[in-house]
């Protein structure tokens, strides 16, 4: 699969796009069938070329859950090269379309997706076709397809090229530019972009006249040649209820966008997390069911897993995004065992749960309901709602590690009954603090186990039209105001500005207790690299809340804390606030400069107010301090606080262990240690003591709340098998207060909180001969969780010194950093080999140490260089490409994705050399054809070097002369007007 991808455009001001029709088929429930078939009638003929984000001739899509995507093609295990002879071995092998359509039902897929005609498969054509060019068969695989998804309800899109590229892949020429030119009266190379362009122009008006059942096309990115020729609007007017979805670019004339093979998320389901495409867009993501293998059948019964898999299907409609399975259908059709087995599965294990997930939206966004993600105990999983969020379906897709309970935040919902899906049975539940709380649970279902949830609705927020906001910046078209105009549609953006805050004027003095945040849901939520792109989250990462009675007399902070990096609407509890205004100002977001279209970037759809909380059965949690069955000595008291577990802690617990809280029965069944997660609150820094069992006290430092708002510290504890006491207090002088402990295991051995460590230089330093020296800078940013006792340091080789002491902090929270520099010098007699410098940062979680580190590599050049650079290097600045793992690369990575504009180069800054004159430039590289570079020195005339090579992953070289100034240069590798190879690094030579 190829891909391009740039972030999604707004295609107006303040506006997401241009919003339509309601998104489910249920809330058409209410118009009338004329008026339904006029309103049809008259947007399909007048069906606009730009974007268009709902339309009546999406509701199929929007309506479905999941899609079959089938790579099948001439070059399917075992490979064909002759067109004739893969036709006949496929019909003797049995294919029949109804295989293809049964077993798309069986994953209750409305769709399938054929690609057939693909850069890697032979560009095969399956319909017999009066247009020469590539294999096409006799036989009318395509429209025996679309016959059979029509009679049981499976609609067909055709998956189209634009690429070229892997016209003799296998070294037989698969594109017969000869006929096609020769069917065309005119001289047309196919292999090249515009020739192919004009040859699947063709196409695609072909499978139009021919196939009017077919249901759209899904193009892998755009050609210029289409775009010309305006094929969009083309397909718009001759086949207006059909749909177009684009691969991995969000195309504003495309109903559909396609977000392919997302990894390295955590957990590995949670696909949504690196998407980049905001509701109501529709929107897909692609993926191979398959663990291992290619896109289509590799002569492997690769295995498919089960709970990855599963998790993916549940955690997209969990964002309202369309799972589009991969299979890998073999010659004759049928897919390899371990493909069936799932199937078979999932026709058996969806139908008890299909009502939580078919006509649902998904939950914590614009559409409403509870907040997605982490919850409680190492649980998570995603909400679908339906009825407008009155019932709500709850997916645990990862249960708690030791606990019988579901624990997340409510949006303000006010819970009237829960009950298990699949069994009907109700469950025990709990709402305080901003949680509902499901108890009692004993029946975990493997892969996604599922709470009906009913609601009567929102409470206690104020309504948009009572609050007005302002900002201190702003980009024009997005103003502040939308964000509290009620429409998730619109957004403000801060148009780059950090630090930059929101002020929100409630309309007079009234009650806050928290704010519920809809940042618009454009980046991933963590740093990653998706095809050579730099991404990351533009998410509010750090920031402070004030509130103040006039507008203009603020004071300090009543809340100041870090957001978590994640999807879904996000809250801000403020400990209950008598205040006429309030001001969130942002100080960073979580992205990194590396990915420069997210970094600084603000993009907030919604901020809602609520005045309180709902509660329900505020008794019902264990652990809580203020339980009646515990024992409070001495000042001991229980206290109201509205944002705590129950509504209420227990405070006064300073001055020793005469004032304490005592838990007599916290039960385990195996003795050993375990984590001991202290809920509290502080208005300073101060400690806890805990005793168990009567031991002597375990003392833990906690940091200041600010206001009346829980969050946690963690010990580890000893407790024996069976009733343990557990005795809480403080040795300060008033101490803060307890909301409730909670029990649970220690980290397993591998677990190491997720942590952003940046290391300058990145890339691997080359130094001349003799006694060189680096600078090193690092910085450490922690993800998750709390750290202590941290220490950050470069490891030096033996031989090498250190200039410069580690840098260290008592602890981390989510969202804090520590960074330093340091400088490391080599042997006086010179670097002899290839050394590597860890910068290394030690810390320990509830007492187990851990460790991190990134490493800078350090090598001699060669001889007869007088310069050599990564292309990667973080001294050069690389604009709009990106850095991607080439394996047989200097150094690992290179950079791609240069050219098609002026942004897109690298430029080398500081290339130092001792004597003015002529150079050779040697420029290393990557690429498959006929590519040019266009090199810049010191802003002169560039000066064009074609080359030229076979596959992605040979590094080939070429040289150049240049002329340089005694000192400093700057070098500019690039391609303005065109797409130019993968770049490894640079060298000079005298």
């Amino acid at each position: 699969m190829v891909m391009n991808l740039p972030p999604p455009t707004p295609s107006g001001p303040g506006r997401r796009w241009t919003p339509g029709v309601a998104s489910r088929s249920r809330r058409f429930a209410g118009i009338t069938l004329v008026l339904a078939l006029s309103l049809v009638a008259a947007l399909f003929s007048a069906a606009p070329a730009g974007a268009e984000v709902e339309h009546p001739r999406q509701q199929w899509m929007r309506d479905s859950t999941a899609g079959l995507f089938l790579h099948w093609g001439m070059f399917t295990a075992p490979r064909h090269t002759d067109c004739a002879a893969w036709e006949r071995d496929v019909t003797d092998g049995g294919w029949t379309a109804d295989y293809w359509i049964d077993e798309a039902k069986k994953l209750r897929a409305s769709y399938i997706v054929l690609a057939t005609f693909h850069s890697r498969l032979g560009y095969a054509r399956p319909w017999p076709s009066e247009i020469p060019g590539s294999c096409s068969t006799k036989r009318d695989f395509l429209g025996e397809l679309v016959d059979a998804g029509k009679a049981k309800g499976v609609r067909i899109l055709l998956y189209m090229t634009d690429d070229p590229q892997w016209h003799n892949e296998v070294g037989v020429e698969t594109l017969d530019s000869a006929a096609y030119s020769a069917y065309k009266g005119q001289q047309v190379d196919l292999t090249t972009r515009d020739g192919f362009g004009m040859y699947s122009y063709d196409l695609f008006q072909e499978v139009m006249d021919k196939y009017p059942d077919l249901s759209g096309f899904w193009i892998d990115n755009d050609n210029a040649y289409w775009e010309r020729n305006k094929l969009y609007e083309q397909i718009r007017e001759k086949r207006p209820t059909w749909l177009l979805s684009n691969n991995n670019e969000d195309t504003p004339i495309m109903d559909t966008v396609s977000n392919e093979q997302k990894t390295g998320i955590t957990p590995a389901y949670d696909y949504p997390q690196a998407t980049f495409t905001p509701m109501p867009r529709l929107t897909e993501a692609d993926y191979k069911l398959p663990t291992s293998g290619q896109w289509w059948y590799d002569g492997k019964d690769n295995a498919v897993d089960f709970p990855l898999n599963i998790g993916r299907y549940v955690a997209n409609a969990g964002s309202s995004i369309k799972s589009l399975m991969a299979e890998t259908a073999m010659v004759n059709g049928k897919f390899p065992p371990s493909q069936e087995k799932f199937n078979n599965f999932m026709d058996t294990w969806l139908p008890p749960i299909w009502s939580s997930i078919t006509g649902t939206e998904g939950g914590g966004y614009m559409y409403g309901g509870m907040q997605p993600g982490f919850w409680n105990d190492g649980a998570h999983g995603v909400i679908t709602v339906d009825d407008g969020a009155t019932t709500q379906y709850v997916h645990v897709l990862t249960k708690p590690k030791s606990q019988d309970m579901v624990r997340l935040r409510d949006n303000g919902y006010r819970v009237t009954q829960v009950t298990d899906v699949r069994t009907g049975a109700p469950l025990r539940f709990t709402q305080s603090g901003g949680y509902l709380s499901i108890l009692g649970v004993t029946d975990w279902d493997t892969y996604d186990t599922v709470f009906k949830v009913r609601t009567s609705g929102q409470q206690y927020f104020l309504k948009s039209s009572a609050v007005k906001a302002t900002a201190s910046a702003e980009k024009e078209g997005f103003p502040a105001s939308d964000i509290v105009d009620g429409d998730y549609t619109t957004y403000w953006d801060s148009d780059g500005n950090q630090p930059v805050s929101v002020t929100l004027d409630l309309g007079k003095r009234r009650q806050a207790a928290y704010l519920a945040v809809n940042q618009t849901e454009w980046s991933p939520t963590h740093a990653r690299e998706s095809f050579g792109r730099p991404e990351d989250s533009a998410r509010i990462m750090n920031y402070k809340v004030y509130a103040s009675k006039d507008g203009e007399t603020w004071g300090e902070p009543v809340r100041t804390s870090a957001m978590r990096s994640a999807r879904g609407v996000q809250f801000i509890d403020l400990g209950k606030q008598n205040t006429r205004y309030l001001k969130l100002e942002v100080l960073d977001t979580w992205s990194g400069a590396q990915a420069k279209p997210f970094y600084k970037q603000l993009k907030i759809d919604e901020i809602r107010v609520a005045s309180d909380y709902p509660t329900h059965d505020a008794d019902g949690m264990p652990l809580e301090a203020e339980a009646r069955h515990n024992d409070r000595d001495g000042k001991a008291r229980v206290t109201t606080c509205d944002a705590c577990s129950g509504s209420k802690q227990v405070t006064w617990l300073g001055g020793g262990g005469r004032n304490a809280v005592t838990y007599r029965d916290v039960q385990v069944t195996e003795a050993g240690t375990y984590r001991l997660e202290l809920d509290y609150t502080a208005a300073k820094a101060g400690s806890f003591s805990v005793s168990v069992n009567g031991a002597a006290p375990i003392k833990e430092n906690v940091a200041a709340t600010g206001v009346d708002v829980p969050v946690d510290a963690s010990i580890a504890v000893p407790l024996a098998a069976g009733a343990n006491t557990i005795k809480v207090f403080s040795d300060d002088e008033q101490g803060p207060g307890l909301d409730r402990i909670v029990v649970g295991p220690m980290p397993s051995a591998s677990y190491v909180p997720k942590t952003t460590m940046t290391v300058n230089p990145a890339g691997v330093v080359w130094v001349g001969p003799g006694q060189q020296s680096v600078k090193i800078s690092a910085k450490l940013r922690l993800d998750e969780d709390t750290v202590d006792d941290v220490q950050m340091a470069p490891v030096v080789p033996e031989g090498w010194t250190l200039e410069g002491a580690a840098v260290t902090a008592a602890n981390l929270r989510i969202g804090q950093s520590i960074e330093g520099t340091w400088t490391v010098t080599g042997p006086a007699g010179g670097q002899q080999s290839p050394v590597q410098v860890p910068v290394k940062v030690d810390f320990q979680t509830v007492g187990l140490p851990h460790s991190v580190s990134k490493v800078v590599p350090v090598q001699v050049r060669p001889a007869d260089r007088v310069f050599m650079r990564e292309a990667e290097s973080s001294q050069n600045e690389i604009g709009s490409a990106g850095v991607t793992n080439c394996s047989r690369c200097s150094g690992g990575q290179k950079v791609r994705n240069i050219g098609g504009s002026a942004d897109a180069s690298v430029r080398f800054d500081d290339v130092v050399v001792d004597q003015a004159g002529e150079y050779q430039l040697f420029i290393d590289f990557t690429v498959n054809g006929n590519r040019s570079y266009f090199v810049t020195v010191n802003g002169a005339t560039p000066i064009e070097v074609p080359v030229s090579g076979m596959g992605n992953d040979t590094v080939y070289t070429e040289a150049v002369t240049v002329s340089l100034n005694a000192g400093s240069n700057t070098i500019t590798i690039g391609n303005d007007d065109d797409s130019a190879p993968d770049l490894d690094r640079i060298s000079l030579g005298s």
